[in-house]
């Protein structure tokens, strides 16, 4: 086990330092005066089952809310026994671990991806590979290629790990072309699809949001996972897993020896949320707040930072993802960005799961105010102007 970067970081910002560092969302976009009035009524009226031990799987009132939430998305799930409730999706990510990993299966992510996915899967001691992206997501051509050595070797990976909209750290959204090429390799030869999808409810691209991979599943090879924590709140601590009955039946038995179950009291908090529309009132309202978000902090991008910098320009998420020239070391330089310019960032190198890269960074664009990012980012620009001058 190791230190998550990120947790380690958020412990010696101090508040005289601009933070792009978290993974946090804009605590604007809470209902808050929803969640005191939904948590009184869920108090009067159901308190001997709020307060009370639930089923592992979750209640059933807030399964029966997602499928219909999730219909809206195209995503058609067969029933409750297809949906699992978990403490946020990150509890999800170890339970797949849990069940599909033995030490030196292969498993294939995305690279970079999202680190904390890196950190619950590599407790069971898989051989990870990272694929490479571009700006229409993970590279076909050189997953398909992984794949065969893997199958030529004798085995065969257990799972690919994607996350398809506003990707975890990069902000990329798979294309449409690669989301059918990705199901089609996975057809072919016969393997299981992680789709992790925090964001693909609060897209705010020019253009449509391509279709979940869930929602083109015809073979019941991918495993959605979800969450509240971009949709609603974080400190909910809700997710949710769809998947083939037989899979949320293993995700059970998983569950049962780490938590019980989650937090009766939420998901009646959470089943309000859908059933009065709260939830479906307030997207709009995030996106609108993350693409002013992200606009600003892309305008001071392209004012401030000297050349031979590149960033990625995302439709979904809450990421923006730097590169700097290759003399530059990210994870060396944020002592001087925090201590000399009250600024941080996570240094990319953590989200490489089979690649030692040294020159990338991730900046979250949802959590610090409009004055906050102009002048973090113009101190980031001072940072890396004078670490190159170095």
């Amino acid at each position: 086990m190791k230190a998550s970067e990120i947790r380690e970081l958020l412990k010696w910002v101090t508040e005289n330092v601009i933070s792009f560092g978290g993974g946090m969302p804009d605590p604007s976009s809470f209902p808050v005066k929803e969640i005191i009035e939904i948590t009184r009524d869920v108090l009067s009226t159901k308190a001997e089952k709020a307060l009370q031990y639930g089923t592992t799987g979750g209640i059933l009132e807030l399964r029966e809310e997602l499928i219909r939430f999730m219909k809206k998305e195209e995503i058609k799930i067969d029933g409750p026994e297809n949906i699992i409730i978990t403490v946020g999706s990150q509890e999800a990510l170890d339970i797949i671990g849990r069940l599909f990993i033995n030490p030196g299966d292969y498993i294939i992510t995305e690279s970079p991806t999202y680190l904390a996915a890196l950190q619950a899967f590599r407790i069971y001691g898989p051989r990870i590979i990272g694929i490479p992206m571009d700006n229409k997501g993970i590279k076909i051509d050189a997953l398909e290629d992984t794949i065969r050595k893997i199958i030529d070797n004798g085995t065969k990976p257990k799972f690919i790990y994607v996350v398809p909209t506003g990707q975890n750290p990069t902000g990329i959204t798979m294309s449409m072309e690669r989301r059918k090429a990705l199901l089609d390799i996975a057809s072919r030869y016969d393997l299981l699809i992680i789709e992790d999808d925090p964001y693909g409810y609060i897209y705010f691209g020019d253009d449509h949001p391509p279709a979940r991979l869930k929602a083109m599943d015809s073979e019941d090879r991918v495993i959605y996972l979800s969450t509240f924590s971009k949709i609603a709140a974080p400190g909910l601590r809700l997710g949710w897993v769809a998947a083939s009955s037989e899979v949320i039946r293993w995700f059970e038995l998983a569950k049962q020896s780490i938590d019980l179950h989650t937090s009766t009291l939420n998901q009646y908090i959470a089943v309000e949320l859908l059933r009065r529309g709260i939830i479906e009132r307030n997207i709009p309202r995030i996106k609108e707040i993350y693409r002013s978000k992200r606009d600003l902090m892309l305008q001071a991008l392209s004012e401030y930072m000297p050349d031979g910098v590149t960033w990625t320009r995302p439709s979904a998420g809450m990421f923006i993802w730097l590169t700097t020239p290759e003399k530059i070391d990210t994870g060396e330089m944020l002592g001087m960005a925090v201590k000399k310019y009250g600024v941080a960032y996570v240094p990319g190198k953590s989200f490489y799961p089979s690649e030692d890269r040294h020159n990338d960074m991730r900046l979250n664009f949802t959590y610090p105010t409009p004055q906050q990012i102009f002048e973090g980012i113009k101190r980031l620009a001072l940072t890396i102007r004078e670490y190159l001058s170095q």
